[in-house]
């Protein structure tokens, strides 16, 4: 494991990053402002967000090689092209915000440099910039780029064997990312990753020992350097990325892998950094369609939303550090007034403490393969909206 002082030699551009951390715990994040609007001010308006899913973040691998796949990534898992419309018509349903998850490996065109094809950047533009038309504030993300193979030098995982790739991707990425975004306001937001984690590892997703076993504290080590390369790298092509807010995740964007000692948020000069955890919250209400779930929205459901709500809220918010929940959602078990009540009060009790959430938006209406993701709320070529009520429930909340 490789922690500590690192120089990397990036496009000509020598990046000395100081990997290091401090626990948000006792310290107060003094933050500063960016365009007069606060980091805190920001997450207050995000409100409610729309995510959308299975877009630019699908990739493809042929022959079992990642390989630069073009804009045919874009609609290769089920989805039509993104459209101005689709934006409008987001923008139309009362959300605020929209988060853009955006997969790199498959467009690198240049192996050795890890060089982003320029005309994907040009696409992600394309859609950034319809989201500012409609005045909303955008996140875009290194997504789906956790590989455990690594072929070649794409992507990045939290393991000693790929360290030295891994920190070549993230660094050369968000380079290039932050640089091709930099003139952009305040309303967009980076994320540095989404949900890193040890793919294929028996705590992939959960540890039952709160994320402090060998292998979790391990894996925790590498996210913190991760995430404080993406933030240095990000800090350093300056101009509007000097004070950028950045969004940080923990394991898996597990937020209570957030709240275990081991996660360390990174050093910011800026000091506008936001939490970045996913919350299907309560697991057996929101996802869970096996043994244990259940449909009906009671009083357990809140007093589980409000009990991490209440623990995020003391250790980040607090503390100077808003949360952004980046994906969120109750899938449909054909139970929408259970939904309603489960968004309105999900959405008051993240309001009320400065925290954002973005529902997620699979596009499925009823996934009769796996239930457990019927996420759709959008219907993409109808232009029509599925559980229109559930949206205005969250969007309410919000006021």
């Amino acid at each position: 494991m490789k922690l500590g002082i690192k120089k990397f030699l990036l496009t000509g551009l020598a990046l000395v990053m100081i990997l290091g951390s401090v626990s948000c715990g006792n310290t107060v994040q003094k933050s500063t402002e960016f365009n007069g609007v606060t980091v805190t001010q920001a997450v207050s308006e995000m409100g409610l967000g729309w995510n959308l899913g299975n877009t630019l973040d699908a990739c493809q691998t042929e022959h079992g090689r990642d390989y630069n796949g073009g804009f045919s990534t874009e609609t290769s898992w089920g989805m039509p092209k993104t459209t101005q419309e689709m934006i409008k018509s987001v923008k139309s349903m009362g959300f605020s915000s929209i988060r853009l998850p955006v997969s790199w490996h498959s467009h690198i065109i240049d192996r050795e440099n890890i060089t982003v094809d320029p005309t994907w950047i040009a696409r992600v533009k394309e859609i950034v910039d319809w989201c500012m038309e409609e005045d909303l504030y955008v996140i875009i993300n290194i997504h789906h780029d956790t590989s455990p193979n690594l072929l070649g030098a794409f992507g990045y995982f939290p393991d000693e064997r790929v360290h030295d790739q891994s920190v070549k991707f993230i660094s050369r990425v968000w380079q290039q990312v932050a640089q091709a975004f930099n003139e952009y306001d305040h309303h967009l937001i980076f994320e540095t990753l989404n949900e890193p984690r040890a793919r294929a590892e028996a705590h992939e997703w959960n540890c039952n020992e709160k994320w402090l076993c060998k292998s979790c504290k391990k894996v925790m080590a590498y996210i913190n350097e991760y995430n404080q390369l993406a933030v240095d790298t990000i800090r350093a092509t300056g101009g509007n990325n000097a004070s950028r807010f950045i969004m940080v995740p923990s394991i898996a964007a597990n937020y209570e892998a957030a709240l275990a000692p081991t996660f360390k948020l990174p050093k910011d000069p800026a000091g506008n950094l936001i939490l970045s955890v996913h919350m299907y919250t309560p697991y057996d209400f929101a996802m869970n369609v096996r043994e244990g779930s259940y449909d009906n929205f009671q009083q357990k459901t809140m007093d589980e939303i409000d009990f991490y709500f209440n623990k995020l809220d003391e250790k980040f918010v607090k503390n100077g550090v808003p949360v952004v929940i980046g994906e969120m959602g109750a899938t449909n078990k054909h139970n929408l007034e259970d939904r309603e009540k489960w968004m309105s009060y999900f959405m008051k009790g993240a309001h009320s403490r400065t925290m954002a959430a973005v529902l997620w938006d699979n596009a499925i209406e009823f996934n009769t393969a796996t239930p457990n993701e019927s996420f759709g709320q959008l219907n993409r070529r109808t232009m029509t909206w599925f559980f229109p009520t559930m949206i205005k429930a969250g969007v309410d909340a919000c006021k």
